[in-house]
């Protein structure tokens, strides 16, 4: 290995920088001068600086990596589990909640149901709990049920279904939001059960609607296709109900009555 010896301090400077362009180390590049001024401060052995050097781009390339799931999710918002305020809704168990936290129902496959009225943090929930899982390293994606009818509906009208439905059967944890909200006909109801059929046992499902299992009659008319669909999104998962009262509501009257208005 060829050694390049007797560089100046600026030679060098310029040198590492050529070389983190060259090697496509943009963390390094941009921390190396306040690691290297660290480094001199702490007498820092030669490993140890090189492994704070490796570490901190390895960790900037994993946020990175995090972020673009993320954005792949195409979550409508930020929501975190940090932000969720348990204290408002005692019906939520935040034990359960960090379990889901750890993603193993995600790494198994099961699917998730949250089921409560407007307002009561199912969204919130979904979204927290579909971030946790990208930056877990998992493939996620968010679309609202109606949105989601609609595009099957057109792709089967362009005889694309079958690429539709493999595209979403292959994320690792597919999202949908706002089950219930709208009425489906026999065909989009039809179809929005051969993505759940393409992914069960295989991979996670978690769905936020506004109705009662027993109340999805009104969403999918007919009775034999939502027992199937209901079976498909509840076989050895979880649920969680968010209740019925609105603490979205009950913070919005609050700060009227604090305001005086």
């Amino acid at each position: 290995m060829t050694r390049h010896r007797g560089l100046t301090e600026q030679a060098a400077d310029a040198a590492i920088d050529s070389a983190c362009r060259l090697l496509r180390l943009p963390t390094i590049r941009g921390q190396f001068p306040d690691l290297a001024e660290a480094a001199a401060r702490d007498q820092m052995t030669y490993r140890g600086f090189l492994a704070e050097l490796l570490m901190a781009e390895c960790d900037d390339r994993a946020r990175r990596r995090s972020e673009r799931r993320i954005k792949a999710a195409a979550f409508p918002r930020d929501k975190s589990l940090r932000a969720f305020d348990f204290d408002a809704n005692s019906n939520v168990d935040p034990a359960v909640v960090h379990t889901l936290a750890s993603c193993d129902w995600v790494r198994k496959g099961l699917p998730l149901c949250l089921i409560g009225d407007s307002g009561t943090g199912k969204s919130h929930l979904l979204i927290a709990l579909g971030s946790e899982a990208a930056m877990a390293g998992f493939r996620v994606r968010y679309v609202l049920a109606t949105k989601l009818v609609n595009e099957l509906v057109e792709a089967a009208d362009d005889k694309m279904l079958v690429k539709t439905i493999a595209r979403y059967g292959r994320v690792d944890l597919l999202c949908i939001d706002e089950l219930g909200y709208m009425e489906l006909d026999k065909r989009g109801a039809e179809l929005l059960f051969q993505v759940l059929t393409e992914r069960e046992e295989k991979a996670s499902v978690a769905i936020a609607s506004n109705e009662a299992f027993s109340a999805w009659t009104k969403t999918f008319t007919d009775p034999r296709l939502c027992a199937a669909i209901v079976d498909r999104l509840t076989f050895g998962g979880n649920i969680i109900e968010t209740g019925t009262d609105s603490y979205r509501l009950a913070k919005t009257r609050n700060q009227l009555a604090n305001t005086g208005q």
